[in-house]
C-alpha cells in the first residue's frame, strides 16, 4: 500500500498539469488569433492610406497643337518668343532669322553629350529606325513663326531639325533625324506659361 500512494499521488498531480495546459493552451491560441486579426486590421488600413491618392489622379496631357493660337500682340509675342529662348539658353541665329516677318530661327541647341545619354535622349526627340547606330551627340534647330490673324490672335509653329552625331572613333557624321515633336512641344508650353501664366505641364486632376 506505501508503494501505491506514491505512484497514485504522481498520477493526480500528473493528470493536473495536463488538465491544466489544455485549458491554458485554447485560450492562448485564442488571443493570438484576435491579435493576428487586430495587426492584419491595421496593415490593411496602412496599406489602404499609403495608396490613397485622394479624389482624383494625375493626368498625362497630349501633345499641344502646332500651330497653337495665342492672345497677344505681335509684336510682345515675338517679344515672349525672344525671352523664352533666351531662358532655355537657346541663341537665335540673327543672319537667318527676320524678325519683322515674324520668323525666328535659333542656332543649333545641343541637347545631348556622350554615347549613353544621346542614345537615350535622341530616342526622344526623334523618330529612330531600328539599327546599331551609336550616337554621341544630340542638337536640334528651331524654326519659329507667328502668323497673325487679327490684331490680338496670332498662331505659332514651331518646327524642330534633330540632328545626330555618330562616330566610330575615326571618323563622325551628323545625321538629320525625323522629329519626333517633343522639342516643339516643349518650346510651346514654356512659351504659353510665359504669356498666360499658367503652365499646360502643370498637374491635372481627374475626379472619379
Amino acid at each position: 500500500m506505501k508503494k501505491t500512494l506514491p505512484i497514485i499521488f504522481a498520477f493526480i498531480i500528473f493528470s493536473t498539469v495536463s488538465f491544466g495546459q489544455k485549458g491554458v493552451d485554447p485560450q492562448t491560441r485564442r488571443i493570438r488569433q484576435e491579435s493576428v486579426k487586430t495587426n492584419t486590421g491595421n496593415n490593411d488600413n496602412a496599406t489602404a492610406r499609403s495608396f490613397d491618392w485622394g479624389k482624383g489622379k494625375t493626368k498625362t496631357r497630349e501633345m499641344l497643337a502646332n500651330p497653337y493660337r495665342l492672345n497677344s500682340r505681335r509684336d510682345v509675342l515675338i517679344g515672349n518668343i525672344i525671352s523664352t529662348l533666351k531662358e532655355r539658353k537657346i541663341l537665335i541665329d540673327d543672319a537667318a532669322s527676320r524678325t519683322n516677318d515674324g520668323i525666328i530661327i535659333t542656332q543649333p541647341f545641343v541637347f545631348a553629350k556622350g554615347a549613353v545619354i544621346s542614345q537615350n535622349e535622341i530616342n526622344r526627340y526623334a523618330v529612330l529606325q531600328a539599327s546599331d547606330t551609336t550616337w554621341t551627340r544630340g542638337q536640334y534647330t528651331l524654326t519659329i513663326e507667328v502668323q497673325s490673324i487679327d490684331g490680338i490672335q496670332n498662331n505659332v509653329s514651331v518646327t524642330a531639325k534633330v540632328e545626330g552625331r555618330s562616330g566610330n572613333g575615326l571618323t563622325t557624321e551628323w545625321t538629320t533625324l525625323q522629329s519626333s515633336g517633343i522639342a516643339e512641344d516643349e518650346f510651346l508650353s514654356k512659351l504659353i506659361e510665359t504669356v498666360t501664366g499658367n503652365s499646360p505641364d502643370a498637374p491635372q486632376v481627374i475626379n472619379p
